[in-house]
C-alpha cells in the first residue's frame, strides 16, 4: 500500500507511526488504545504497521479507519529476539517498518510496545545519533507531587555506562524534554547521588556536578545539585539525571514496591468483617490514590539523542497505557522535539568549543 501520499502528506495532522504487533496483549489492545487517542486529539493520524489481514478487521471494528493507514509488515520482533539478531534480520518486521517511517519523515514520532533492546538497536541503526551525542538515553516519566504530576528521569537502561560528559548531555536532553513535552519554562535538574553534599559520590559524579552547574545558564535550566532517591517523586525537581544502571534499578524497585503495597492493602482489607468495612469506607480516597499513582497514566519511555522521536510503551500496556504513550508521542511530534533537541545540543557544543579555544 502506498501511504506516502495519504495521511502523512498533510501539514495539519500529527502522524504517529505504530508498531501494532509489539505488545504482550496483541494488536487488539493497541488498536483500542488508538481509539482512545482519537477522542483526545482530533488531528492525530496513524501509520499502523503489521500484517494487513490482522489489522484491517480490528481498525474497522473500532471505527477508526479514517485515522489509520495500514503499512503491511509480515514479520514481528518477539520479546525473546536478541538485538544483534534483529539488527541482522529485522528488516520486514513491524518494528523496523514503524521506525523507518520516522526516518523517511512520513511520521512525526513512533510508538512500540515491543522488545526494548531490539527497538533501541533498530532506532540507532535507522535514525542514527544526533551529532555531538555520545550515548542515547531512555527517559521515563515518574509520578510526582510536583505541578506536572510527574518528573522526567534519564537514563533508565539504554546503556549501563555514563561518564561526566554523558551525564551533562543527559541533563541537556532531559531539560529539553521537560520544556517541549510539558511546557516547563526553566526545568529544575538534579543529579542522582548517595547524598546531597558536593563531596559525596564517585569522581565522575562530582565532575558531572560541576559541568552541569556551569552549563545551566546557557542550557536554560536550573541545576539544584545532587539529589537522593527520596527526591525522585518530589516537587523540588523536574528532571533527574543518572546512569542507566542506577536508573533501571530505581525504576524496577519502584515498580516492585508499588505492586507489593497494592497487594498488601488488598489482603489487609480482606482479613475480617471490620477490615472489609474499613475498606468500603476508604474506597474513595484509595481510588483517588490509585488514579494518581496509576503507571498507565505516565506510560512511555522516550529514546533521547536520536534523529527522530521514538516512544517505548510498556510491553504489558492495556488500551489506557497505549493511549498515554501515543499521547506523549503526539505532544513531542507536534513540538518537533527531535529537531529542537538537535539544535540545543549543537548550540551547547559550539559554546563548549568556544570556551575551550578561549582557554587555550
Amino acid at each position: 500500500m502506498d501511504y506516502t501520499t495519504s495521511i502523512a502528506s498533510t501539514d495539519t495532522n500529527v502522524v504517529v507511526s505504530i508498531d501494532a504487533m509489539g505488545g504482550d496483549k496483541g494488536p487488539s489492545e493497541i488498536v483500542a488504545g488508538l481509539l482512545l487517542s482519537t477522542k483526545q486529539y482530533s488531528d492525530i493520524r496513524f501509520l499502523v504497521h503489521g500484517p494487513e489481514v490482522k489489522l484491517a478487521p480490528l481498525i474497522k471494528k473500532y471505527g477508526i479507519s479514517d485515522f489509520c493507514t495500514i503499512v503491511h509488515a509480515e514479520r514481528t520482533v518477539s520479546m525473546n529476539d536478541k538485538p544483534s539478531q534483529v539488527m541482522r534480520h529485522g528488516k520486514g518486521t513491524s518494528m523496523w517498518s514503524a521506525v523507518t517511517s520516522v526516518k523517511q519523515l512520513e511520521a512525526d514520532a513512533c510508538v512500540s510496545c515491543g522488545n526494548t533492546g531490539a527497538l533501541m538497536a533498530i532506532s540507532m541503526v535507522r535514525l542514527r545519533k544526533i551529532p555531538g551525542i555520545n550515548r542515547p538515553a531512555i527517559a521515563i516519566l515518574w509520578p510526582s507531587v510536583g505541578p506536572n504530576g510527574c518528573n522526567v528521569m534519564l537514563d533508565v537502561g539504554a546503556d549501563i555506562r555514563a561518564d561526566e560528559n554523558d551525564l551533562l548531555q543527559f541533563a541537556l536532553m532531559g531539560a529539553s524534554y521537560s520544556s517541549n513535552g510539558f511546557g516547563v519554562v526553566v526545568p529544575r535538574v538534579g543529579l542522582l547521588n548517595v547524598g546531597t553534599e558536593e563531596h559525596k559520590g564517585r569522581a565522575e559524579l562530582r565532575e558531572a556536578h560541576d559541568l552541569i552547574r556551569d552549563s545551566a545558564a546557557t542550557g536554560n535550566f536550573e541545576f539544584v545539585g545532587f539529589v537522593e532517591g527520596g527526591d525522585i517523586p518530589s516537587a523540588k525537581i523536574d528532571v533527574i539525571v543518572t546512569d542507566g544502571f542506577t536508573g533501571n534499578i530505581a525504576l524496577k524497585t519502584a515498580e516492585g514496591t508499588a505492586s507489593f503495597i497494592s497487594n498488601a492493602l488488598r489482603e489487609t482489607f480482606k482479613q475480617n468483617l471490620l477490615s472489609k468495612l474499613s475498606g468500603i469506607i476508604a474506597y474513595g480516597p484509595l481510588s483517588r490514590l490509585k488514579r494518581r499513582t496509576d503507571p498507565r497514566r505516565v506510560n512511555g519511555g522516550v529514546f533521547l539523542g536520536l534523529n527522530g522521536t521514538v516512544v517505548k510503551s510498556h510491553g504489558a500496556a492495556d488500551a489506557t497505557g497505549v493511549a498515554a504513550a501515543v499521547g506523549l508521542a503526539y505532544r513531542l511530534g507536534s513540538a518537533k522535539f527531535s529537531t529542537q533537541l538537535a539544535a540545543r545540543v549543537a548550540s551547547m557544543n559550539e559554546l563548549t568549543e568556544d570556551l575551550e579555544e578561549g582557554g587555550n
